[in-house]
């Protein structure tokens, strides 16, 4: 038996475990890590595919776990991508998690020129992400002996 399929080698990209999700022009692959879950997006962001990039991003928030949200394969960020930061920020407060965001060129010149480029949590890349959400892992376990000492 051979197996076939309809699909174009280029348009299936498997990745076991985690399947990649297609929205209208970006692509989501979300990652569970010890410290964190990334979500990266690569392609277009853009008023068309943004409702559906944002569900999918909100779906991944897991309580009390940080987020990195890996927007550095984006080619194009249109000004109604900003409200998939807005929701991030808002579902990860919500949900007491600290979250990062890697941000591609594109995204850095929209957030400039609608001038927010200094309001969400950058960090140059997603290593660089998950070793500061490793220190402050290790911060709270030098600290809690100290906390739950009784008098």
């Amino acid at each position: 038996m051979i197996a076939t399929s309809t699909s174009s080698a280029t348009n299936s990209r498997f990745r076991y475990g985690n399947p990649s999700v297609e929205c209208n022009g970006a692509e989501l692959h979300k990652q569970c890590r010890q410290l964190a879950t990334v979500l990266t997006i690569t392609g277009s962001i853009d008023e068309v595919n943004v409702g559906q990039v944002v569900a999918q991003a909100k779906g991944c928030i897991i309580a009390e776990k940080p987020f990195v949200l890996d927007l550095s394969g984006v080619t194009s960020f249109a000004a109604q991508g900003i409200e998939l930061l807005d929701a991030i920020d808002e579902a990860c407060y919500a949900a007491g998690d600290e979250w990062s965001l890697v941000i591609s060129q594109a995204v850095s010149r929209t957030l400039r020129l609608c001038g927010v480029d200094d309001v969400f949590p950058a960090t140059p890349s997603v290593p660089d992400a998950l070793h500061h959400f490793s220190d402050v892992a290790g911060e709270r376990r030098r600290i809690l002996p100290i906390l739950t000492k009784s008098a």
